[in-house]
């Protein structure tokens, strides 16, 4: 066991940021899409601090995406002898041969930029029926599998007996696997909460544990992401123990209402963010989305309401994970992803804190470790409106602001005050005026 090997507490020191494939392409990512966007990654991003590529849900299907819903239920997936899912070969060509990812990480990695995947908790059932081996055992996968385990919204898996010894060994023989993949980041669904089972959200603790070992044996260092949420408070300091990232949320769209109610969950869960420690906001439903639900569109946001999620998300310092195509993002679109006033509270700012919230209007405010000190502002109202923050809370009578996303500067005495219009927000740098 090499507990020694990047332990967690020396991986993602700051909120990881990057591109998931779910938002644009839901289940049906290929290999060529997942490429074209980790080199407009690396061209256009990366020197912003953008760096991971995740490949989300149902890479083990060919046929992922090719009927109405997000999922065919029951469909055959690619499998090892071990019951260990791989990439179907129709979607990833260069999986041939039982490469598995690890050419796609290969290339990604010599872009300059790290490699995730998506999978879900558990044991495939498939593997459960044909009562496979478990890798380095002498037990099958039905002796390990919780059959009253089960997802709400995905039939592939069976929950793994944590309490089973062949249950650690399965999940250590899958991040034996990714560590031969050469990948960075896991992002595990059905975990965080489990909300088939309302009575008991934080069922799969265990599992959780488990991953934990397994990611500590397997000599390779991965970001652990827990979704999908809403993650269960009660239950922070086990997350902050075992994983680097939780979503705080269902799944995050580009509707209002979602977002108006982040702001909620970022007080919920504000004293809990530190280096390895993320509560995760969801990605970021930007651009050209949906392409692989519908026909696609652009984000329902205006642009307003996407200034006011990229500003909430940095000053909070959630992880940033961008959704949308973004070899079609457009000159605005790039703009939100490339401003490093806005970006550098999200990578170097401090214990993130709320300063006002009423249904109208919130106030939020950081500090980096440089000693810069961020407040932003935002109209949670329908109707144009004045929000402010006296300066006293900063220890300031008098003080020069930058606006993070215009450049601007001006000198204020008292208080900080914008008038906003419906759903916009503004964020300063705020220094002593000399």
């Amino acid at each position: 066991m090499n507990t020694a090997f990047y332990p967690k507490d020396k991986t993602a020191l700051t909120p990881p940021m990057g591109w998931n494939s779910w938002d644009c392409y839901a289940a049906a990512v290929t290999e060529e899409q997942l490429l074209a966007n980790a080199r407009y990654m690396r061209d256009h991003l990366k020197k912003h601090g953008w760096e991971y590529v995740v490949c989300d849900i149902q890479w083990s299907e060919p046929l992922a995406g090719t009927e109405e819903g997000e999922y065919r239920a029951f469909a055959p997936l690619h499998m090892d002898e071990f019951g260990r899912l791989i990439p179907a070969e129709n979607r990833f060509p260069s999986a041939a041969g039982g490469k598995g990812f690890a050419p796609i990480a290969d290339m990604i990695h010599e872009m300059g930029l790290k490699f995730g995947i998506h999978i879900m908790r558990g044991i495939p059932r498939q593997a459960v029926h044909a009562r496979v081996p478990v890798k380095g055992t002498s037990y099958t996968a039905d002796k390990v599998a919780n059959p009253f385990s089960i997802s709400k919204w995905n039939g592939d898996m069976y929950g793994v007996r944590a309490d089973h010894p062949g249950g650690q060994a399965y999940y250590d023989s899958l991040f034996e696997l990714y560590a031969q993949w050469h990948v960075d980041f896991i992002k595990v669904d059905d975990i965080c909460n489990t909300n088939m089972y309302s009575h008991n959200p934080y069922s799969a603790r265990g599992e959780i544990e488990c991953i934990r070992r397994a990611i500590d044996r397997c000599g390779r260092p991965m970001v652990l992401s827990l979704s999908p949420g809403p993650a269960v408070i009660g239950e922070a300091w086990h997350m902050e123990k075992y994983a680097n990232m939780w979503r705080i949320t269902d799944d995050f769209w580009d509707r209002w209402d979602l977002l108006k109610d982040m702001f909620h969950r970022c007080e919920v869960w504000q004293k809990h963010v530190g280096p390895g420690c993320w509560p995760d906001c969801d990605m970021l439903p930007l651009g050209h989305i949906g392409m692989g639900f519908h026909n696609g569109r652009t984000t329902n946001f205006t642009r307003d309401e996407q200034r006011t999620m990229m500003t909430l998300w940095s000053i909070f310092r959630s992880p940033l994970m961008m959704g949308g195509e973004m070899n079609d993002n457009d000159e605005w679109t790039l703009s939100l992803l490339t401003n490093d006033d806005v970006l550098r509270v999200q990578r170097r700012g401090g214990e993130p804190r709320q300063l006002e919230h009423d249904d109208d209007q919130a106030v939020w405010y950081n500090r980096t470790e440089d000693g810069e000190e961020y407040v932003a502002l935002f109209n949670l109202s329908d109707e144009e409106r004045e929000v402010a923050c006296p300066l006293s809370v900063l220890r300031m009578e008098t003080a020069s602001l930058k606006d993070a996303w215009e450049g601007k500067t001006e000198q204020v005495s008292g208080r900080i005050a914008r008038r906003l219009a419906p759903h916009a927000c503004a964020m300063y740098i705020v220094t002593p005026a000399e």
